[in-house]
Formats: structure tokens, sequence, C-alpha cells
């Protein structure tokens, strides 16, 4: 009797805790785009547009990094997975303190915030990747990916990396502000050593060695082999980047869990 009443328990409260966090994506995406003009759209819109310039100024300048590879494919596998984890980060750092109001609905918790922001995030970028695809590959701009399921592998990883990055670090943020100003010029230095605009073979060994210690590197290049196949030589390790996955997303529980019995009201 008393497992049946802690399960229906578990239930309701996931259940609560589906309803909290999906309140909190709508209030979100109000707050943030509106009601005007093409509102929620631009959730999408804008990691497009980011996308669609950096490919518009690779292909004007015919930048090819020394590779045959199709200009178009590669900037959008590069840089549409930067935007997976930078942007969830950007919105998950000081994230707290100007929702503060929100914790004294006794429902609410720092974990939904970080949450809703982060699938928000995460959902955006995604889309915003799957819309690209289909439009280059509609105007044949690329052709289709080799390896659908390990693109879909790659990204997930991708995301993942995202999400435990920005829940560590939306965590830490709020014990220190150093951090939201910290994580700008790094996400900029991040930004060329991510894979985005190279390919790990390319590189000389002691490069290698060294951006392969960075996780979405690992995620980028298999995203890659499943987009090209055997025209590229992808080197990564699903099993380390796993590892740092992991490492920052239970770091990320216990940082919000500290953050949470101070802010919190009892």
């Amino acid at each position: 009797m008393s497992i049946m009443i802690k399960r229906a328990s578990l239930g309701r409260s996931f259940r609560i805790q589906l309803r909290v966090i999906g309140a909190l994506l709508m209030r979100e995406i109000i707050t943030r785009y509106g009601r005007h003009n093409i509102g929620f759209l631009w959730l999408f819109a804008e990691p497009m547009m980011f996308t669609l310039g950096v490919t518009a100024l690779w292909m004007m300048a015919d930048a090819t990094h020394g590779s045959n590879l199709p200009i178009t494919a590669f900037a959008l596998t590069g840089y549409s997975s930067v935007l997976v984890w930078r942007n969830t980060v950007g919105r998950t750092t000081a994230a707290i303190m100007p929702n503060l109001s929100l914790m004294y609905h006794r429902n609410v918790r720092v974990i939904d915030i970080f949450a809703s922001r982060i699938i928000l995030e995460i959902v955006g970028a995604g889309a915003s990747f799957v819309i690209l695809t289909l439009f280059f590959l509609g105007i044949e701009w690329i052709i289709p990916p080799h390896d659908i399921l390990k693109v879909i592998f790659g990204w997930a990883m991708l995301a993942w990396f995202g999400a435990g990055l920005a829940l560590f670090l939306g965590a830490l943020s709020e014990r220190s502000e150093v951090i939201e100003k910290l994580w700008h010029p790094i996400s900029y230095l991040l930004f060329p050593l991510s894979g985005a605009a190279f390919m790990v073979e390319w590189l000389p060994q002691q490069a290698q060695n060294v951006v392969l210690y960075l996780p979405m590197v690992h995620g980028v290049e298999i995203l890659r082999e499943g987009f090209f196949g055997s025209a590229v030589h992808a080197h990564y390790d699903m099993g380390y980047m796993a590892v740092c996955n992991l490492c920052l997303t239970l770091f990320g529980f216990a940082m919000e869990r500290d953050i949470s019995r101070r802010v919190e009201p009892e």
C-alpha cells in the first residue's frame, strides 16, 4: 500500500513539475519575444540568421580551409553546434536574481527556472539546425547526411554538454557575479577552439591533443562524420565526452541544490 502511495505521489509531483516548467517556458517566450511581429518565431529565427550570416560570409570569401568539403554544410554543422552550448550558458548565468519573486510560488524551484531556459535554447538551436538543413537540401546546396543517426547522436551529446555546462555555470554565477562577467570573453575564446571552423585532422599533432580535451570538439567531429561520411577523418571519443557531460551535470545539480537552500523561501 505504501509503495502505491509513493508511486502516486511521485507521479503527481512529476506532473506538477512539468506544468511549472511549461508555464515558465511560456513566460520566458512572452517576456523575451513579446506578442508582436513574429513573436516566438524569433526563437528559431535568431540562430538561423546567425548561421546564415556566417555561411554567406564564408561563401563570399570562397573559404575552403584547404578542404574540398561543401562550405555550406561545413558552416551549418559548425556554427549551429556552437549555438547550442554558448547561448544556453548565456541564458542561465545570473538568471535567478531577476526571477527571485517567482520563488514565492510554492511549486517553483531554482531548477525549474534553469530547466525552462535550457530547454528553450536547445529547442531553438535544434529547430534552426533542422530547418536550415531542410532548406539547403531543398535548394540543393547540400546533399543528405550520410548517417542521420550519427548526426542526431552528435547533436544530442552537444545538447547534453550545453545543458550540463549551463546548469553548472548558472548555479555558480549565483554565488559570484564574476562568473557571468568571465563567461562572455571565455565563450569568445572557446569559439575558434570548439571545432566549428576546422576538423581536428587538419591540425598538427600537438594541437590535436590540446583541442581534444574540449568535450564539444568530439560532438562536432562525430556530427560532421555523420554528415560527410568517409569524406572526413573524424577524431572523437564519445566515452570521454559522456564522462565530461556527466560530471558537469552532477556538479551542476550539486551547485543548484546549494543555491536552492540560499534563495528559496522556507
